[in-house]
């Protein structure tokens, strides 16, 4: 008597799922042969159809959604024991304190420590959310082992001559966030003189921390709000009561109800994302480090 399979119980769950052979497919990466090979070999170990063929698509019969049923929990347990055997295998078993200013957690952040996840389960990954000042202070302190700043025009002139720094991003031309409705938000590249009189959302902390403020080369900015929280400060900006700067590398992260411009500006050099370890870093932190760099630049 033949038996079920585990790819005869993938393709049942994705067909059922899908409603479709042509589907389950796409999902899965198949060929529409091979799901109908599959469906064949699982009919045959159910003995009985578990699907009727209709002009369009298929619909499962009671057999069928027994088998997809079952199948969830069979290949829910199959993953886990994957990543049981994984976590045995995986020889980078090493807890690594990984801080990032806020807007580089949006969306950099979350990418790196999923990539991470699947390549290396057993290195365990804790998030620090900090300045770019702080964070140098914790790296040097022991409290964090790799982090991500940003240097450049504007900013402070970090002292790293002790510490190992690799680039991530760089970016010259800036960016801002206006609500849908903005006069500007059809537009994918403007001028400073272009944003000059519009109203800014900024933010507000500590003394000595650096914040998002109007654009940084005009001269008399209008400041509407400062506000310290980022999710309240893009809320603001989407309910049209003023613009806002960003970091480009925060740009994939934005809420819904967003555009993003760019701002031309010759006078303005731009801002680079930097990773910062102790001179000497551990595996786990070289691999984090990597991890990051291929986040970043698409590779991840």
């Amino acid at each position: 008597m033949a038996e079920f399979t585990v790819p005869a119980l993938r393709v049942v769950h994705a067909v059922v799922g899908t409603g479709s052979f042509t589907a389950a497919a796409d999902l899965l990466g198949y060929t529409q042969s091979a799901i109908s090979r599959q469906v064949a070999a699982a009919e045959s170990a159910a003995g009985m159809p578990l699907f009727v063929r209709k002009a369009r698509g298929v619909e499962a019969t009671r057999a069928g959604e027994a088998v997809a049923r079952r199948a969830v929990v069979v290949l829910a347990e199959l993953d886990a024991m994957n990543r049981d055997l994984a976590l045995l295998s995986d020889t980078l078993a090493e807890q690594v304190r990984l801080g990032a200013f806020p807007t580089a957690t949006w969306s950099l952040i979350p990418r790196t420590v999923a990539a991470l996840a699947g390549e290396h389960p057993a290195l365990a990954v804790e998030l620090h959310e900090a300045s770019s000042p702080a964070l140098l202070r914790q790296v040097r302190a022991g409290g964090v082992d790799v982090a991500v700043i940003a240097v450049g025009q504007g900013l402070p002139e970090y002292d790293l001559h002790d510490l190992r720094t690799e680039r991530l991003t760089e970016s010259g031309m800036g960016v801002v966030a206006v609500p849908l409705g903005h006069r500007l938000a059809g537009r994918a590249r403007v001028t400073v003189d272009d944003v000059a009189g519009e109203p800014w959302i900024v933010g507000a902390g500590l003394r000595g921390d650096p914040q998002f403020g109007a654009w940084p080369t005009l001269p008399e900015p209008r400041i509407a709000h400062r506000i310290r929280d980022w999710n309240a400060r893009l809320g603001f900006v989407a309910a049209g009561l003023g613009i806002t700067t960003v970091a480009r590398i925060a740009v994939p992260g934005l809420p819904a109800g967003i555009a993003i411009v760019e701002v031309d500006d010759p006078a303005w050099s731009g801002r680079t994302t930097l990773t910062v370890t102790r001179p000497e870093p551990s595996q786990g932190q070289r691999v984090v480090a990597a991890a990051l760099r291929a986040a970043a630049t698409g590779e991840g």
